[in-house]
């Protein structure tokens, strides 16, 4: 049994999406059914779109992308206790893993030793397919990677949490971001704009480097303490040897030495952007120092709902533009050309027209 289900895929990495239907996997006894209403656009779905990172993570046609999902129970399984129908809930980046390994039973469900589940272009265990992922009108998850969105947060903002938000708060939780530690955030984008917020509601003091002074303000607006133009040499120079911890949110190349140079002794710089190709690290800006540069990938799902919770009480939401889902194409287009603030959120009602 199935359901028929409504979405926009990819037909081909130089085609345009469009709309495609498809049938969902009928809920089992650990299973949450939900209609989706809101579905965030990651710039990995446009390299998964397009098969960019075909050496890494191939992509598989059709492809349905998204993987920050807000929607609504519609149906549970047997056994499902913690999500009754009506509840306002959420997915993000996986929605399986082996459930068993260490790195599971540690809540670090993203390192499964098996390999997680991807939300879309991974191996589907139920349907021996792949999964096909949030732009859709429904989808059905297990209730291990279903999470509980707070009541105060904005339904559509809170989307991008699910991936923006996670893959930043993560580093600056592990790392311990907060009073009395000094954080830089590079790149005021889809994850940057996440990183200035939450390292700001840590408690830390927090600096914004961005190549674009006409971000300056903004950059102020979400929390940065001081917002620095990393092509200025000298505004650079200003903060050599402070930092103790500085994140990476940028995906197109650039120069990561120019950053490590800052750091503190025993300072980290960890990347969550994802450039194409391999970026040069000199080893004395390591050596000297005793820096590390590391890199972080989501966050388990005891994580993420902390961090949902977090945004709960401290009222943090991603800034964005909604759009209907006949204009992804278009927003593809301007994502790659910075022209959004900060995220694209899809109203998935438009689906239905």
């Amino acid at each position: 049994m199935s359901t028929p289900a409504k979405a926009f895929a990819a037909q081909s990495a130089t085609t345009p999406l469009g709309p495609w239907n498809f049938e969902r996997r009928t809920p089992g006894p650990n299973d949450v059914a939900f209609e989706i209403l809101f579905c965030g656009v990651c710039h990995s779905d446009l390299h998964q779109s397009r098969d960019e990172w075909h050496d890494f993570a191939p992509t598989t046609y059709p492809l349905v992308p998204g993987h920050e999902i807000v929607g609504r129970v519609t149906a549970v399984g047997s056994e499902v206790k913690k999500f009754k129908v009506g509840d306002t809930v959420a997915t993000g980046c996986m929605v399986d893993s082996c459930g068993v390994c260490p790195l599971c039973k540690a809540d670090m469900e993203m390192f499964c030793i098996q390999g997680m589940t991807l939300t879309y272009n991974s191996p589907d265990k139920h349907t021996g397919k792949v999964t096909y992922g949030g732009y859709s009108d429904s989808i059905v998850v297990d209730q291990r990677f279903v999470l509980n969105v707070p009541e105060n947060l904005d339904l559509a903002a809170t989307a991008p949490l699910l991936c923006a938000g996670i893959t930043t708060y993560s580093p600056l939780h592990h790392w311990k971001a907060g009073p009395g530690k000094k954080v830089g955030i590079i790149g005021l984008g889809g994850l940057g704009h996440m990183g200035v917020k939450f390292s700001h509601a840590l408690g830390a003091h927090t600096v914004l480097f961005t190549t674009s002074a006409n971000k300056v303000e903004d950059g102020k607006r979400l929390g940065a303490d001081e917002v620095v133009i990393s092509k200025n040499a000298d505004e650079m120079a200003k903060h050599a040897w402070s930092f103790d911890f500085i994140l990476d949110c940028v995906s197109a190349e650039h120069d990561v030495n120019a950053y490590l140079s800052l750091l503190k002794v025993d300072g980290t710089l960890c990347t969550v952007g994802a450039p194409q190709k391999p970026l040069p690290v000199a080893a004395f800006n390591l050596i000297f120092g005793r820096r590390s540069y590391s890199g972080s990938a989501i966050g388990g799902i005891a994580e993420t709902q902390e961090m949902l919770d977090f945004c709960g009480k401290h009222n943090i939401v991603s800034d964005i533009e909604i759009i209907p889902i006949q204009k992804i194409n278009e927003a593809y287009d301007r994502m790659l050309k910075s022209d959004v603030k900060y995220r694209f959120v899809i109203d998935m009602a438009s689906l239905k027209g």
